[in-house]
């Protein structure tokens, strides 16, 4: 079961690459992940002076846990908020290939702790996994996963791809209907930051561009350099999240491995069959 812990997470957005018009239309989204704290998100006018009462007009008050707001603007236009009675500024940069662009609003900290149980050791026992979620990573996928887990999707999920010295992959619900449905709902890639894949580190799975959904993959220490080197060169495997502490000593060390790989790599469970109807109740 997923457990959120909160911790502030620091504003941070996507990059960009390409020359593109100041005037440019642009479509933002602005994002609240704090627990409870609303966000009063203000359109700042630079041509009027700082004494003008509409130098600063509010735009939105952005709900917690996952609020957000989309503004319709244009490249360059400055965006305000304060937290704690700070104030922090933020110039969105250029959108994706939909005139998009996803920004987190909050503050200067760090990211979300979300605690996972898993059951080790052949389900003998009960461990956890301390996840911290980087927003400033990935905002989609670390909102997604958010999301996901304030929903109580991954609650009972199966960790139905295992294998030692590479990654741990899950993210099919239990229920029938809840992973038919949400397997539907596709987001758009995030832009990559360079940040690289270690042990520990998390990333929404996919099969192509635009792809990701649910299925969320670890990469399990031991992992050998070939294959670290590998991850990131699709659009999709974008780092959102990392587990804490000494991923060596971690639960990740424990989950039972002995089923293999999915095919056709190994004889392991195979993902299209657990989305299946039986797909719980039979087949896994």
């Amino acid at each position: 079961m997923f457990n959120i812990r909160s911790l502030v997470l620091a504003l941070f957005y996507v990059g960009f690459s390409g020359l593109v018009a100041a005037d440019t239309p642009l479509s933002v989204i602005f994002v609240n992940q704090s627990p409870d704290k609303p966000i009063e998100l203000f359109w700042e006018n630079h041509e009027l002076a700082d004494d003008h009462p509409d130098r600063r007009r509010l735009e939105a008050t952005i709900a917690p846990r996952g609020g957000w707001h989309k503004s319709q603007t244009f490249l360059g236009h400055e965006f305000s908020y304060d937290i704690e009675g700070q104030r922090h500024y933020v110039s969105p940069p250029p959108g994706n290939s939909n005139g998009e662009q996803f920004v987190m609003a909050a503050g200067n900290t760090d990211g979300y702790r979300v605690r996972c149980e898993i059951s080790v050791n052949s389900q003998q026992f009960m461990d956890y996994l301390d996840i911290l979620v980087k927003p400033y990573w990935a905002p989609r996928g670390a909102t997604r996963f958010l999301e996901l887990v304030r929903s109580g999707y991954y609650d009972g999920v199966a960790l139905n791809r295992v294998v030692p010295n590479f990654l741990t992959q899950f993210g099919i619900a239990k229920d029938y209907a809840t992973r038919t449905q949400e397997r539907e709902l596709t987001m758009w890639d995030d832009f990559p930051k360079d940040i690289k894949f270690a042990p520990g580190v998390m990333s929404f799975a996919g099969n192509g561009h635009d792809s990701r959904t649910t299925e969320v993959f670890i990469v399990m220490p031991g992992i050998k350099q070939r294959n670290l080197d590998k991850l990131g060169e699709n659009s999709w495997e974008t780092p959102f999240a990392i587990i804490e502490g000494d991923v060596e000593k971690s639960a990740l060390k424990k989950i039972y491995s002995g089923y293999g790989d999915m095919p056709p790599y190994g004889r392991g469970p195979d993902s299209k069959r657990i989305y299946d109807e039986d797909g719980y109740t039979r087949y896994l």
